[in-house]
């Protein structure tokens, strides 16, 4: 594919691109059986894309409906990646897909699109040609079991990832729904712009729609794998909370971790999720870091108290229009937010590889389309690459970890449409409550409401920040779980007029059993405070309760907004005598990784040093640094070379490519090297002493010059530049 586009690269001094050299096949495995790093994918295998992760996931029987151009049999393409040495997983969309046999009448003989989300106005929500969002019935669920789920176990897949089950705010005009509607509430549909009560009653069918569908789907995958001898684990790609109630959309979120059928789940976190603009200090733009490390953690909050597998997706580009550059920015600021969760060390490296490395994209506000840079793919391989080896670590972000944010499902129920005036402009109320701790250094944790039956959940929180303006609990539970919390020396701080018009809906808050107007009402009854409580402090057990009387929006939209909000965070956190430090940036060492973050619009604007010797995983050609600097606004991503000199053994400290067989013996170092044609390796290598001599070879046996070769006496350390081949490139360092 690529070689349509370029036959021949000139090479600078600093980073060379040579003439490419066709792939050959290969058909031995070369990663140890393990499940860590994956990428999605609905092209068949290509030289192009071999981009030496643990599992391809093949996408859709029928492929992207997004891509036309990779309609081949499914069964051929999962063939394809096997032939290569990679596990095969599957992945298809829950709301979403190349489903035109079942919408075109071509499975049952009727046709299906008017079980699509419509909107007031009439017209369907689609998400490509004739592939609406759909409104998950009985015959849908059907046609996903058979026509779906049979066939890929059939094929020998064990692992299913049901993608994105999605249901739009603004959707729920259908007759599919209003049938839905009828069948789970027992009365007639109504229309959700005519009340909040209407709209919290749509939006919470919307919910259990998916819940419901993701439920029966899991449990037949797992039963039918049965059948076949096999254990099917399934799991769901999703969107984050966070950008969910953002985006105006519905979906089950941590609902899904208490289901049986479900082993885990997929961050789908990327540029396009993180960089939508928010509000703080009155300004509004976008803040891509710091809302990615919120999006990361709302996932985390939703999964470790139940154990469940999770997979941090990043994403080199975007669907938008933009440039290279700014795709590069972006994906260092969410690849940097990710790596601060050390629990996790699961990843799908990258979605659709095909388009990245094969597709021009155009230049925003020009004509010009341009194939991926080969300074921003060799980079974007160093990184990815390095995630095969990132360990868990018990080790801290820098800063206060004891400082958390409720949030909850219903999140996403209050955004459109707006009712008597309510209003929360880019859900800023959520934003009010984090941001301006995270702005000032503290690695807030965000907690699920839903999870609070875990003891976990709450045994490491010191500080709970809370309002109820942009979300409602789902049961009295919560207020019990809070009360414990609270009473054994917990620092509650209540924010919020509640003065939003969902506060008086239909719910357990005001039912037969409880008499309450809104809901933290009841809340304060559990704590043993007035039930209109006013702005003030109160005591509860051994913990206190703070109350501030503002919408947390109130905090970033308005200029300096937030000096009340974080002065009462400071005094909740010292009351034992701790200091509350404020600084602009997050850092962790994971293994022998470094990872940095610095942050404008905070304390200072002080840059960060980060002592060497480190290399530059930021940097295609991995220079050796004594120092980094990081200014605000920016990331690091550094290899830590005492860890190297500590072990003092030859190790690969970083590669463009996938490494494998890696051997010492005798007087001789020697691995593979495998990635993409059409790509540059960098590679620096930690050896104890000068090699007496370097050897590169080919598949065949051929010996190859590399375009760039050096040695670093200072560092102890080689550096090697050459072309990459799927097939690999044997490298020996004579000792």
């Amino acid at each position: 594919m690529l070689k349509k586009y370029i036959s021949t690269v000139v090479f600078s001094c600093c980073i060379g691109f040579p003439v490419q050299i066709p792939a050959q096949t290969v058909s031995e495995k070369d990663n140890d059986k393990q499940e860590k790093t994956a990428f999605q994918t609905a092209s068949p295998w290509m030289p192009e894309i071999d981009i030496r992760s643990d599992v391809a996931i093949v996408y859709g029987v029928n492929g992207n409906p997004s891509d036309k151009g990779h309609r081949s049999a499914f069964e051929d393409r999962v063939r394809s990646w096997r032939k290569k040495g990679y596990d095969t997983h599957f992945m298809t969309g829950i709301a979403w897909g190349a489903y035109e046999d079942y919408f075109l009448g071509k499975w049952d003989g009727q046709s299906h699109f008017d079980e699509g989300q419509v909107e007031v106005s009439g017209d369907t929500i689609w998400h490509g040609h004739n592939v609406p969002y759909i409104v998950p019935q009985k015959s849908f669920i059907n046609y996903i079991k058979e026509q779906v789920i049979e066939r890929v176990i059939d094929a020998g897949i064990t692992s299913v990832y049901l993608e994105e089950p999605e249901f739009w705010t603004r959707g729920g005009y259908s007759t599919a729904f209003k049938e839905e509607w009828k069948d789970f509430y027992g009365f007639d549909w109504k229309p959700q712009h005519e009340s909040a009560e209407n709209t919290w009653l749509s939006n919470k069918l919307k919910y259990h729609l998916y819940f419901k569908t993701i439920d029966e789907v899991s449990k037949y995958a797992k039963k039918y794998g049965r059948k076949k001898g096999l254990d099917v684990k399934v799991y769901i790609p999703t969107h984050s909370l966070v950008n969910y109630s953002s985006w105006m959309i519905v979906s089950p979120e941590a609902s899904l971790a208490s289901l049986p059928g479900i082993d885990g789940y997929i961050a789908q976190v990327w540029t396009g999720t993180s960089r939508e603009a928010t509000y703080f200090n009155g300004v509004v733009k976008e803040r891509t870091f710091e809302n990615a490390f919120l999006e990361y953690g709302s996932m985390v909050s939703m999964t470790a108290p139940t154990n469940r597998k999770i997979f941090f997706l990043t994403d080199p580009i975007e669907d938008r229009r933009k440039d290279w550059d700014d795709y590069k920015k972006n994906y260092e600021a969410t690849f940097t937010a990710q790596l601060l969760y050390p629990r996790v060390n699961n990843y799908e490296v990258m979605p659709w590889p095909e388009r990245i490395y094969t597709k021009p994209y155009k230049v925003a506000y020009t004509d010009r389309e341009v194939l991926i840079p080969y300074k921003y793919s060799t980079q974007m391989q160093v990184m990815i690459n390095a995630l095969n080896d990132m360990p868990v670590s018990g080790n801290k972000v820098s800063g206060i970890n004891s400082i958390g944010v409720l949030m909850g499902n219903s999140m996403m129920f209050q955004r459109l449409p707006t009712h008597e005036g309510f209003e929360d402009p880019r859900f800023s109320n959520f934003y009010g409550q984090t941001l301006p701790l995270l702005k000032r250094g503290i690695p807030v944790q965000t907690v699920h409401m839903e999870n609070l039956g875990y003891k976990e959940t709450l045994q490491n929180i010191k500080v709970l920040v809370m309002s109820y303006s942009n979300m409602k609990p789902h049961s009295e539970d919560v207020h019990e779980n809070l009360e414990k919390w609270v009473k054994n020396g917990g620092m509650l701080i209540y924010t919020g007029r509640d003065d939003d018009p969902y506060q008086n809906v239909t719910e357990w808050w005001n039912g037969k059993k409880n008499r309450f107007d809104t809901p933290s009402g009841n809340l304060f009854k559990h704590l043993g405070i007035p039930e209109q409580a006013g702005e003030g402090r109160y005591k509860t057990g051994k913990g206190e309760v703070f109350v501030i009387r503002k919408n947390p929006k109130e905090f970033v939209m308005e200029h300096g907004g937030d000096e009340n909000f974080v002065e009462t965070v400071k005094h909740a956190f010292e009351n034992d005598g701790q200091k509350l430090l404020f600084k602009n940036n997050l850092a962790l060492q994971r293994g022998p990784y470094r990872i940095i973050a610095v942050m404008d619009e905070s304390v200072n604007s002080e840059p960060y040093f980060a002592d060497g010797p480190v290399v530059d995983l930021f940097n295609p050609l991995l220079p050796v640094l004594t120092e980094k600097t990081v200014v605000p606004g920016e990331q690091a991503f550094l290899y830590s070379l005492n860890y190297a000199y500590d072990k003092n053994k030859p190790a690969v400290v970083a590669s463009a490519a996938r490494i494998s067989n890696e051997k010492l013996i005798g007087g001789e170092y020697s691995f593979t090297c495998k990635s993409p044609v059409n790509t540059m390796n960098s590679l620096r290598v930690f050896l104890p002493s000068k090699p007496e001599k370097v050897m590169l070879e080919d598949s065949g046996g051929t010996g190859i010059s590399p375009i760039g070769a050096s040695w670093d006496n200072n560092s102890r350390t080689y550096y090697l530049q050459f072309a990459n081949k799927p097939e690999g490139i044997q490298v020996k360092f004579k000792l």
